[in-house]
């Protein structure tokens, strides 16, 4: 078998019990909340050990692009999956929320597995399989994402949520073991440049097309994120009141993923013929689209078609954005390409929910559909009108492709 299909199914496992690892906890910490003494202000802490992570991530992310750039993706990755591994094992020892809070902060600062994986996958894979192998890694992250809470809500039924947290850890750390043996980084030329993220962003600043992938990043990020605080209550509004109200809930939710692990490839191989720009305007515009169609419906069943039919497109999203990135940076600098990209989806993580709370909580539901779906379509126009001006300034050099 070829180098870089092996790192990608080797990496593909990896992405999808370290996403699942991801979904089995997280979504559990405000259930978790009482059982270490937070009896008041449940939704305060939920919230700061929620956006704790975003915040020390985006700060922390440009860092371990330079240290890749200069040490390679494949130990940037294992550095993750042990601190990862580490953290949710010590998370099943907490004690209060402060404990709870500071290994949320120490997960943000030092994990960055899945983003690890993306670069590394996008700069050892033949430029014409690029597309279809980061499209690849996005149906292992939103596979594990479906199976992560059903997973991890079955294990704390039976063992208590700490030893969910401790399961998560060994996940993490088979997944880490399983590259430190099978995966090969071939495509790797260290940078010899002595700088700072100082530097590192007034590069970024001097590349346009960059600029605009992490523009994009940021807004599309922000206005996915904007629905997460009211869709489950919203999902349990439309399906009424019955004892599978809890599972219809879950079953919705996880739609677009489900529809993401469906099509993600063929968006991928359709971008290896096509450009990823093309891609990434219709992914934006279906997103768009369905985000609107989900307002129409005042029923689950409907509802749940328009969700689905939302995933199928907004899958071509990030792995289009991942590929732009791959596209318009050196190789000597795209490690750190990729770690400023993934400070724009943190930072977009971080402010997507307090929006989406903040609207949600003054105006109806459907005013929050109303904002990410013109969100999305501000992402389309951009994305189309730059595109539009690349192609007639640079004459296809970096971001358009031939």
């Amino acid at each position: 078998m070829e180098t870089w299909k092996r790192n990608l199914w080797i990496l593909w496992v990896g992405v999808f019990f370290t996403s699942a690892s991801f979904s089995m906890v997280i979504p559990f910490l405000p259930i978790f909340l009482p059982e270490i003494g937070v009896k008041e202000h449940v939704e305060m802490w939920s919230g700061l050990l929620f956006s704790a992570a975003f915040f020390a991530g985006a700060i922390a992310s440009p860092f371990w692009g330079r240290v890749a750039d200069r040490f390679g993706r494949k130990p940037m990755i294992i550095r993750a999956g042990f601190f990862l591994f580490v953290i949710y094992t010590l998370t099943a020892f907490v004690t209060n929320p402060y404990q709870l809070l500071g290994l949320r902060i120490m997960q943000g600062l030092l994990t960055g597995f899945i983003p690890g994986a993306i670069a590394l996958i996008g700069t050892n894979t033949p430029n014409r399989k690029v597309g279809y192998a980061l499209s690849m890694i996005s149906t292992a992250s939103a596979s594990g994402g479906i199976l992560g809470p059903l997973l991890g809500g079955g294990l704390a039924e039976l063992v208590g949520n700490r030893m969910a947290f401790f399961s998560a850890g060994m996940i993490v750390l088979t997944s880490t073991i399983l590259i430190i043996f099978g995966v090969k980084e071939e495509n790797f030329t260290p940078s010899k440049e002595k700088g700072s993220v100082r530097n590192d962003l007034k590069i970024a600043w001097s590349n346009r097309p960059l600029m605009l992938v992490l523009l994009l990043t940021v807004v599309t990020s922000c206005s996915i994120m904007t629905i997460e605080p009211i869709l489950p209550l919203y999902i349990v509004s439309l399906g009424g009141s019955g004892d599978k109200t809890a599972l219809i809930a879950g079953i919705v939710f996880s739609l677009p993923g489900i529809a993401s692990a469906l099509f993600a490839p063929y968006w991928g191989k359709w971008a290896d013929k096509v450009g990823f720009n093309r891609v990434l305007i219709i992914g934006l515009l279906g997103g768009s689209l369905g985000t609107f169609a989900q307002i129409v419906f005042s029923n689950i069943y409907g509802f749940s078609i328009t969700r689905f039919l939302f995933g199928i497109f907004f899958c071509a999203v990030f792995p289009a954005l991942n590929g732009l990135v791959v596209k318009s940076t050196s190789e000597d600098f795209r490690g750190r390409a990729f770690g400023l990209n993934q400070t724009a989806t943190q930072i977009g993580g971080m402010v997507g929910p307090m929006l989406g709370g903040l609207i949600g909580g003054v105006f109806p539901a459907q005013s929050v559909f109303v904002m990410t779906g013109v969100l999305l379509l501000a992402a389309m126009g951009i994305a189309y009108w730059k595109t539009s001006q690349f192609n007639r300034t640079t004459k296809g050099k970096i971001l358009v492709e031939k």
